[in-house]
């Protein structure tokens, strides 16, 4: 459905292309492709939505799970690093994927994220959520709650404030971004009361990194963080676990939420939601989330980040 009036006119997609022609036809949706290769058709004619084709192993049906098909996945993400690294797009905006079944299929395969990194051989990048007026990063991303003091350390907390000051300045247009970090415990520790995290892990990498000229403020409370007023004193604010940071985001903007991986050589967005099964096919899917995302990576790439 969202092929019909695509959100920007630069959209390229890389999927099976003969899929995308039987589901337009089974919802009974006017359909128009082109099979495109950027590297010889470096310009898109209007009408027609411009597909790469990369081809299934097996045939596909609406909502259900299919080990074969589980290479063709990656296979359409290696055509989008691809085409990123060779400066033929100039954004990645991914879709849902289930990790379990390429997993069942003999790849280990946590997510996007990871999976991008590694492909490209970055080794520090960072989960962000913008949605709803406030722009959220995450100083750890999927770790249990009994794990995540463990991962916090002064070390990739100070990485991942440099990495997010350099995006906000190069991806987002923002001259000076201001950070606010939230604490870990409740209050922010209470001065060492409620925990010692915020003390002897979280202000020194705070502090070491103003030094070098980032404006980051904090341990803060996450409880008082994210009101009305709190949210107009930054430009983005860093969460120390996965909740901490999608609860407000999700709150805000549940439906057009966005995920941005900073810290790549190319630009990646993605909708802030997972894959639906259960009503894929039958036409009820709120495309909200991934226009956001297409729209935001449009943005960024104007604003000097391709």
């Amino acid at each position: 459905m969202l092929a019909q009036q695509p959100p920007t006119e630069h959209l390229v997609v890389i999927a099976n292309r003969e899929l995308l022609e039987q589901r337009a036809r089974m919802m009974g949706l006017p359909w128009r492709s082109l099979a495109f290769n950027p590297a010889t058709q470096p310009a898109v004619a209007s009408g027609a939505l411009p597909v790469i084709d990369v081809p299934l192993a097996a045939a596909v049906t609406a909502g259900r799970l299919a080990r074969a098909n589980a290479a063709y996945v990656l296979r359409t993400l290696e055509v989008a690093v691809d085409g990123c690294m060779d400066g033929h797009f100039h954004a990645m905006v991914t879709a849902p994927v289930h990790k379990g079944i390429i997993n069942d299929a003999g790849t280990a395969f946590t997510g996007h994220t990871e999976y991008l990194a590694q492909r490209t051989c970055t080794p520090h990048v960072v989960m962000m959520l913008v949605g709803g007026g406030l722009r959220v990063a995450l100083a750890t991303t999927h770790v249990a709650v009994k794990d995540i003091v463990r991962h916090i350390t002064s070390a990739s907390l100070e990485q991942t404030l440099r990495v997010l000051e350099f995006d906000l300045t190069t991806r987002f247009g923002i001259a000076a971004p201001r950070i606010a970090v939230a604490g870990l415990n409740p209050h922010a520790g209470d001065g060492g009361s409620l925990g010692r995290e915020e003390i002897d892990v979280i202000a020194p990498a705070i502090e070491r990194v103003r030094r070098e000229g980032i404006d980051a403020r904090g341990p803060l409370p996450a409880d008082t963080m994210f009101h009305d007023a709190a949210r107009k004193t930054y430009d983005c604010a860093i969460c120390m676990y996965h909740d901490q940071a999608l609860i407000p985001i999700k709150t805000l903007a549940f439906d057009d939420g966005v995920n941005v991986t900073l810290g790549l050589p190319f630009i990646r967005t993605s909708p802030d939601h997972g894959t639906a099964f259960d009503i894929a096919g039958s036409g009820r899917a709120n495309p909200a989330s991934l226009v956001a995302a297409l729209r935001l990576a449009e943005r960024m790439a104007a604003a000097g980040g391709a």
